[in-house]
């Protein structure tokens, strides 16, 4: 295991991913004797959109308020307690953590942007700031699920027993979800848990990297756990995640099936943006819209960079916010090193 080797001084730098790991996998001599140095740099370089996705070409996904009504059930603050040791945030952006991600109500040029869409998005971007539900409290969690409920129940579904069926059919609401992590479990069991007091089954189906493939490249599935990595300079990838041809096609990152005018306008404007102020109001109108149709159900990130090293190395005071910079901007630090050693 990487973590045990870097313990035994194998090596010498370690990025950690892992919350679990952060929080309780450095307790050991070293560490505490001062030879291992844990510390957390601000990470800005990316952001990034993961989140449950539900495919929208079948059509129990296709009303936006079945779509809303999944994330009123996912209760992150709970999970985050329970499991993440408190060190993840919220996704509330495509672009999280960046300057590309949108916030409050659009204005100046953003404003004027979506303007030329108005009729074609929800009438929410223009009056009111996207926010997740927020749960985390056995309160909180209850109210949101009768929210959740309520839109379901609008959108043409009712409980039947513990049951959530299609009111007119009755074929009962299931979703499998399908992906390649045996760890999923630690955070999707909360949530199909949570499906379930709302009538709703939800199955996860952990296949191997090929399967996984080849179901996606196929559209067979009801939902995912997938990951849209952002540059700060977005560009023409934007039309294979969120394009109406990308729906179409195996390979596309368009794993929603999302087919939406306003979005294919959007993403023309960040593509042909004249110069940075707009590249970036196009991109938060662009991030503020896909945000409105409740494609997906946003997860979690960090905007830190958790580092573990041993003792033997300097840099400078200001990190820079896009990079940790190791080793480009570090040294090697013989005092220090010497100090470790004669421990």
């Amino acid at each position: 295991m990487l973590l045990e080797a870097f313990k035994g001084d194998q090596y010498d730098f370690r990025l950690e991913n892992s919350a679990k790991n952060w929080a309780t996998g450095y307790d050991f001599p070293a560490r505490e004797e001062g030879k291992v140095i844990l510390e957390e740099l601000p990470d800005k370089a990316s952001g990034a959109m993961q989140a449950f996705v539900v495919n929208m070409r079948r059509e129990k996904f296709q009303d936006i308020r079945v779509r809303q009504a999944l994330n009123y059930a996912w209760d992150f603050e709970s999970v985050k307690d329970s499991i993440f040791f408190g060190q993840y945030q919220r996704i509330n952006s495509y672009f999280a953590g960046t300057e590309l991600a949108s916030s409050g109500l659009p204005q100046g040029k953003e404003l004027e942007i979506l303007e030329a869409v108005r009729d074609e998005v929800p009438p929410e971007v223009f009056t009111t700031p996207y926010s997740n539900p927020v749960g985390g409290t056995p309160e909180a969690a209850r109210e949101n699920l009768r929210k959740a409920l309520t839109l379901l129940q609008e959108a043409g579904y009712e409980l039947r027993g513990r049951q959530l069926v299609n009111s007119k059919t009755g074929e009962p609401f299931t979703i499998e979800l399908v992906d390649n992590d045996p760890n999923l479990d630690r955070y999707v069991l909360p949530y199909k848990q949570n499906l379930a007091k709302i009538g709703i089954e939800l199955t996860l189906r952990v296949v191997d990297s090929s399967q996984l493939i080849d179901r996606l490249r196929n559209r067979d599935f009801d939902m995912t756990v997938h990951i849209w990595g952002q540059s700060l300079s977005p560009g023409n990838e934007q039309r294979r995640m969120w394009g109406s041809e990308a729906a179409d096609q195996p390979s596309s990152e368009n794993l929603a099936g999302i087919k939406n005018p306003a979005i294919d306008k959007l993403v023309d404007r960040v593509i042909f943006a004249k110069d940075r102020e707009e590249l970036v109001a196009a991109t938060k109108a662009l991030d503020r819209v896909l945000l409105w149709n409740h494609f997906v159900v946003p997860q979690f990130y960090t905007d830190v960079y958790r580092l573990a090293r041993w003792d033997r190395f300097g840099h400078p005071e200001n990190i820079p916010p896009y990079t940790p910079g190791f080793p480009d901007i570090w040294w090697y630090d013989e005092a220090k090193a010497a100090k470790v050693a004669s421990q």
